[in-house]
């Protein structure tokens, strides 16, 4: 479950898409998700975005909400508020992502789906976008997946099994701005329910298993509108070399654990790049940035930001390239902008 508390409500209200607009504020306990005391407990739920629900049928919803405290300040989990801000002080750059989420499937016993009991499968090589039982475990988990994403209206993209078997990834996008963050949050929810009816966990932890086995991102794919453009390229690496000197604020903000998680996973192997270097190259799965190939050819497009850990919050994520990339922001502070 997000943090921003999606809520499986049902509603017969008409689908607005955004901000909520026929359906009413909630509440909550927060003390029995760890967000309050007790003796003042209940907290906000605000609806920001609602999707078809793909579990209970029309006219039911699945509705997104912010959570705000007693005051009605955000709750400190509540990364959306300043997201939002922030997107709306640079919408008319038309900000675009498309993220790409790892998992890896577990058994309810924390063992990764589709592995031997007592060892491992073979090493890999042969299971990336694979086919075959002896390749592949949980695509009809993954289907399922995607096609009540689909009905949902959430804009997923594509999905692939990924290089460590058992381990698949889905993409989101393009979106623009804030639906970024509302579409993941809420493909990563259904992810969780539909893992739940076959009896099996989805975990986004950025290095499941150790050793020599892949670890598990949330690569960020991001353009502009001049980016997009002939001529594109030169705005790309403008915005990469401010990336460039930002790296440490960078990795901070892209796991939840300040780039404690991501340490395990951003090793300089297994297609990562080192946590403590920044990088950047045309078609270079080993750097902080990639340029696809493409887009050098072309002269224009999008770019790759391949540090975000498979567990980060994509508001923060979102977030934190606007600010470096078109609000020109630079240390490892970030400003305080007043609410629009």
């Amino acid at each position: 479950m997000a943090p921003e508390a999606e809520v499986e409500l049902d509603l017969q209200y008409g689908q607005q898409g955004n901000d909520g607009l026929d359906i009413p504020e909630w509440n909550f306990d927060g003390s029995s998700t760890g967000q309050a005391e007790g003796s003042n407990s209940d907290m906000f739920l605000i609806p920001v975005r609602i999707f078809r629900d793909p579990f209970c049928l029309d006219p039911n919803k699945l509705v997104l909400c912010e959570v705000l405290k007693y005051n009605r300040k955000p709750a400190e989990t509540n990364l959306r508020h300043t997201c939002k801000k922030v997107m709306d002080l640079t919408k008319d750059s038309h900000p675009w992502f498309g993220m790409e989420q790892e998992y890896t499937l577990l058994g309810v016993n924390g063992h990764p789906y589709g592995w031997p009991d007592n060892g491992f499968p073979g090493p890999q090589g042969p299971y990336y976008c694979g086919v075959g039982a002896d390749k592949v475990y949980g695509r009809d988990i993954v289907e399922s997946h995607y096609k009540a994403c689909l009905y949902a209206g959430v804009k997923i993209c594509g999905t692939n099994a990924e290089v460590m078997p058992s381990q698949w990834e889905f993409q989101v996008g393009p979106c623009e701005g804030m639906e970024m963050g509302d579409h993941l949050w809420m493909a990563r929810f259904i992810l969780h329910r539909v893992c739940e009816d076959f009896g099996v966990v989805a975990t986004l932890d950025p290095k499941p298993m150790t050793g020599n086995w892949n670890g598990a991102g949330c690569h960020t794919n991001y353009s502009t509108e001049e980016m997009r453009k002939e001529g594109g390229l030169k705005h790309i690496e403008a915005a990469i070399e401010k990336l460039s000197k930002r790296h440490n604020y960078h990795i901070c903000v892209y796991d939840p654990r300040g780039g404690r998680d991501n340490s395990r996973r951003l090793t300089g192997h297994h297609e990562t790049s080192n946590i403590f270097e920044f990088s950047a190259g045309v078609a270079n799965r080993g750097a902080s940035i990639r340029i696809p190939r493409q887009v050098g050819q072309d002269g224009f497009g999008y770019f790759e930001d391949r540090r975000p850990a498979a567990n980060c919050d994509p508001y923060a994520v979102t977030e934190a390239i606007v600010r470096t990339t078109l609000l020109n922001e630079t240390g490892v502070e970030t400003k305080d902008y007043a609410d629009n």
